[in-house]
């Protein structure tokens, strides 16, 4: 009964990724831009900046790897993206305190050479907003050791419907492994953001 569960979610999976990927290269022209940059099978932690609710499915459907999204809880209530959480296996996390459960189901996945995805902003034009950058990839990436994947997209907007992403080359912060301190996980986070940024222009 599991794998079958299982084989129906990879079916599901792929028919959604297929749709989202053919709507967003004809509706939005999508230009798909260092997919040689993505590692094939180590785990990776993919992160980018977030203007659009596009982005999430945009990444998804284009990098060629099965990411965990971790979301907030309260999609959950929606049908339709609640069934998205299930079919994509979305590690779905409580907003405004620090969600144990979370944390080590991505730590898990990770460790089992999966791939999770998250923004740094938190939220949707999170740096816009003056919001404080969250320095949960940092955190992943310190505790696993695994590679982060920075990710740049630009338009996709009513200004500018043709929408371009970019996968940068992966960053290792593997000698900081094991790092508790509060002040290298603020500067491996505003690298990262950094590096978007920079592939977003």
């Amino acid at each position: 009964m599991i794998k079958v569960k299982k084989t129906i979610k990879r079916v599901i999976r792929w028919v959604v990724r297929g749709a989202i990927y053919l709507w967003c290269k004809i509706y939005y022209r999508a230009q798909i831009v260092g997919l040689e940059n993505i590692p094939k099978k180590e785990a990776v932690i993919f992160c980018g900046n977030h203007r659009t609710y596009l982005d999430p499915p945009l990444m998804v459907a284009t990098a060629k790897r099965h990411m965990r999204f971790l979301a907030k809880d309260e999609l959950a209530k929606n049908p339709f993206f609640n069934f998205l959480g299930w079919a994509f296996d979305a590690i779905h996390v409580k907003r405004d305190e620090k969600d144990v459960t979370a944390i080590k189901e991505s730590l898990k996945a990770l460790k089992n050479g999966e791939c999770i995805a998250l923004f740094p902003e938190g939220t949707r034009n999170g740096i816009e907003k003056g919001e404080k950058l969250k320095d949960g990839v940092a955190f992943f990436t310190v505790r696993s050791g695994a590679k982060v994947v920075p990710c740049g997209i630009k338009g996709g907007t009513k200004e500018n419907r043709k929408v371009t992403i970019t996968y940068g080359k992966p960053l290792d912060y593997s000698q900081y492994k094991g790092s508790k301190d509060k002040e290298v996980l603020e500067k491996i986070t505003q690298e990262i953001m950094d590096e978007i940024m920079k592939l977003a222009k």
